[in-house]
């Protein structure tokens, strides 16, 4: 077992018998700072949850998922036990919001590690959450992310299956039902089906359009908006359709990312897959050089996660089945493997439908 995995059980209080307990150390600052706010009012302590949802949620993509996993653990691991304590009290339903929106942040930042037994331990802590606080769109987002695991290990038609019945659960109009109708479509994109394809991205359009002035374009919770739904020139990439891909990325990376030059912005990791489906599609249209250096460009990045390093594999397989013997390749293939030696990612054992 994991470590990352035993950590998660022991704080959901699974498997307590087969595990030695694992204090939690209650001297951390934001626990500190939780109680003193608090100070015998409970609402204060679950404001202050709240409060730090909303912080993790703006910042994990740009910090690194192992350090944001255990201060995650150690906050999720606080307001459990204050579930435990409060009983029926009037601010339970908040406060079970609070502790599922911890769970379903922790499945993201064990994702970006390429812990998916954690992640999917936490994805169900966050449906279970979900449907106490009667709170459809949480569920929704732990769909989400199931479906983007699925996604990246090569599984389309479960992607495609977790995020229809995930889109089911919310209304038109927010965010997490325009992402789920936009991973549909490179779902269904990756599994070759053009004409899925083409009715998700209009779904996925519609479902854009539909959304609020004011929607976050930040954070784990937000959605990049540019000309074209979101996963576009990737959809279009698995479709073959190359040329359109890249025009698709250059717009994205100009729209959404060109602010965080050198990934210093506030989704590192996402700038980094654009620049590797650019990087794709170059290379299918028999672009060494622009194919190399996007590559390249994005793994300069600070945080590599484990989506990035997916597709930075599946690059590297592509260049050398391509372009064998070119130096270009061979110096590409060199900084992959010292990207994956200096992270603690998990190399990526990419299917071939990937």
């Amino acid at each position: 077992m994991s470590e990352v995995l035993r950590r998660t059980f022991l704080q959901r209080g699974i498997a307590a018998a087969v595990v030695p307990a694992m204090r939690l150390h209650d001297d951390r600052r934001v626990i500190q700072a939780l109680n003193v706010v608090g100070n015998d009012h409970l609402g204060g302590i679950v404001d202050g949850l709240g409060e730090l949802v909303d912080h993790y949620a703006q910042t994990i993509c740009a910090l690194p998922p192992a350090d944001v996993y255990d201060e995650l653990l150690t906050v999720r691991s606080y307001a459990s036990a204050l579930l435990d304590h409060i009983g029926h009290a009037p601010p339970r339903k908040d406060l079970v919001l609070a502790t599922g929106s911890l769970s379903h942040l922790l499945a993201v930042a064990a994702c970006d590690m390429g812990e998916h037994a954690a992640a999917r331990v936490w994805c169900s802590d966050a449906e279970r959450r979900s449907r106490e606080a009667g709170h459809p769109e949480l569920e929704a987002w732990a769909a989400l992310t199931k479906a983007m695991i699925a996604w990246y290990q090569g599984q389309p038609r479960q992607s495609a299956t977790l995020s229809a019945r995930g889109r089911e659960m919310v209304r038109e109009g927010t965010v997490v039902h325009a992402k789920l109708a936009a991973q549909e479509m490179r779902a269904a994109a990756m599994a070759g089906d053009v004409d899925g394809m083409t009715r998700a991205r209009r779904q996925a359009g519609k479902a854009i359009a539909a959304l609020s002035p004011g929607t976050p374009t930040t954070g784990v919770l937000s959605i990049s908006l540019s000309e074209d739904p979101p996963y576009t020139a990737t959809s279009l990439l698995f479709v073959g359709r190359y040329r359109e891909a890249v025009t698709a990325t250059n717009r994205v990376i100009q729209i959404v990312y060109q602010p965080e030059a050198r990934q210093r912005g506030e989704h590192p990791s996402g700038y980094a897959r654009s620049l590797l489906i650019l990087g794709l599609a170059q290379a299918a249209l028999g672009r060494l050089d622009e194919s190399v250096a996007a590559g390249h460009a994005a793994l300069s990045g600070s945080r590599p996660a484990w989506p990035t390093m997916v597709l930075a594999d599946k690059l590297d397989k592509v260049l050398a089945q391509q372009f064998a013997n070119a130096d270009q390749t061979t110096e590409y293939h060199a900084r992959y493997l010292e990207t994956i030696n200096a992270t603690a990612v998990p190399p990526p054992a990419t299917p071939a439908s990937c």
